[in-house]
């Protein structure tokens, strides 16, 4: 089969309407490598990169609830710098490049996705939200 590993696919593709962060950009943890008390943070198997973590609410109106949250990892040698909030909304609007999905079976035996991105910026916008120069990843 030609498909393997991550699929590359579109913002409109996994975000028809549009996405909203509804957490904090978190650094996530490799459970192997941590032990002891000791947090170390996990790479992307393929890039090496840092992986973080964003949970999103797909504004998808004709999802159920226990659909609409999903988690996004960003692959970043720094932590990611969400949007700014806007005023007067309350979740802040958000969109993001370079995404893959990868899908898996999940523990109740049915069919997920895990999505990675690059990059996460404010909506019509076409340069990325990054962390300021000198910022340090741990």
């Amino acid at each position: 089969m030609a498909l393997q590993g991550p699929i590359p696919v579109t913002f409109a593709m996994v975000f028809p309407h549009g996405c909203y962060i509804v957490g904090e950009v978190e650094p996530v943890k490799d459970f192997d490598a941590s032990a002891g008390g000791r947090f170390v943070q996990a790479r992307d198997k393929q890039t090496g990169e840092l992986v973080w973590q964003v949970a999103v609410m797909d504004g998808d109106p004709t999802l159920k609830p226990a659909q609409k949250t999903v988690a996004v990892k960003i692959l970043a040698p720094v932590q990611p710098i969400p949007p700014a909030p806007m005023p007067g909304l309350p979740f802040t609007p958000v969109e993001f490049n370079a995404i893959s999905v990868t899908p898996y079976v999940n523990a109740a035996g049915r069919l997920a996705y895990s999505i990675k991105v690059r990059e996460m910026r404010a909506p019509n916008q076409t340069t990325p939200t990054k962390a300021p120069a000198g910022k340090d990843a741990n």
